[in-house]
């Protein structure tokens, strides 16, 4: 018996947003890759995102140590935009105050 070997493509996939996906669900590259470098299993990745495929986590994995510099690169971009957007949020919405703001109009709420 002979075993074919067959390359298989990573599971991974861009959205119109330009965010990687892995496999057929909306679990970002960004989240496997930090799971990942937190200590996590691949079997605990999964099993804190079930919709994710084993196999698949699997070659995302491997796809990151093949090519970090790359990956790393991209998920300095994602982290950078991320805070970008976290700045535009708080000068838009400033989170000094919120709890009490909430809680006010909690109260207003249920006195009317």
């Amino acid at each position: 018996m002979t075993l074919a070997i067959v390359p298989e493509s990573t599971p991974l996939k861009l959205n119109e947003d330009g965010v990687v996906l892995v496999g057929k669900t909306r679990v970002t590259l960004d989240t496997v890759v930090a799971a990942f470098l937190e200590g996590a299993t691949v079997e605990e990745i999964v099993e804190q995102y079930p919709s994710l495929q084993l196999a698949d986590v699997y070659s995302v994995i491997a796809y990151y140590l093949r090519r970090k510099t790359e990956v790393d690169a991209y998920l300095k971009i994602r982290q950078d935009r991320a805070a970008q957007v976290r700045q535009e949020n708080e000068r838009r919405f400033n989170p000094i105050g919120i709890r009490d703001r909430l809680m006010a109009r909690l109260n207003h709420q249920s006195q009317g």
